[in-house]
């Protein structure tokens, strides 16, 4: 699925089990760069978690206790073309390559 506001963004890569694994353990140390609050998931949410994404590739997003956590969690993965890596508690795991300039091998 291509998104109009970013239409040379390619689709959410497909990852095995392993490598979302070991992407798992390398965001382990990080602390969440998203905050989703009452609202839940809003194009203000989703902008945010692109430009994240950008810069980090690998980026936890906590939820404010959302209704339904692995709902919103697939929600915004699929709405930043990313890689729903983990759900842990109310935190949720995103991967996206860099289009260009990828810093994560996997």
């Amino acid at each position: 699925m291509q998104d109009d506001a970013h239409p040379t963004r390619p689709d959410a890569p497909v990852l095995t089990g392993a490598q979302r694994q070991r992407l798992r353990a390398r965001a382990h140390a990080l602390e969440p760069v998203v905050l989703v609050g009452h609202a839940g998931v809003t194009p203000g949410i989703v902008q945010s978690v692109d430009e994240a994404l950008d810069t980090h590739e690998l980026i936890k997003v906590r939820l404010h206790q959302p209704e339904d956590k692995r709902a919103s969690a697939a929600e915004l993965a699929a709405l930043s073309a990313a890689v729903l890596c983990g759900l842990i508690g109310h935190t949720v795991i995103l991967y996206r390559p860099h289009p260009t300039k990828p810093k994560i091998t996997l």
